[in-house]
């Protein structure tokens, strides 16, 4: 019986330092993207409400200005991504 519970509790010990290893670098991960993932959320926010201003405009320039600002903000949104997929393979 002693036996037994001997290996469990090592059993245990190994779980435990595993689990505290992926947390570290779940952790790790998190704060490297931490940054990244706050601008891109403050970009779709941008995004959503150049969307909303062009579903109204009615000012052909102002919808003109309106559009490059899309276009913008797609092509940072895209280099986010492009970053975001770098660091997944590295």
């Amino acid at each position: 019986m002693a036996r037994g519970w001997e290996s469990k509790a090592v059993e245990s010990q190994i779980e435990s330092a595993e689990a505290e290893h992926r947390g570290a670098r779940a952790a790790r991960i998190t704060a490297e993207q931490l940054s990244r993932q706050r601008e891109r959320e403050s970009i779709e926010l941008s995004r959503t409400r150049v969307l909303q201003d062009m579903q109204s405009a009615s000012n052909p320039k102002y919808r003109e200005l309106l559009q490059r600002s899309l276009d913008y903000l797609n092509e940072k949104i895209a280099a986010l991504d492009g970053v975001s997929k770098q660091d997944r393979r590295e």
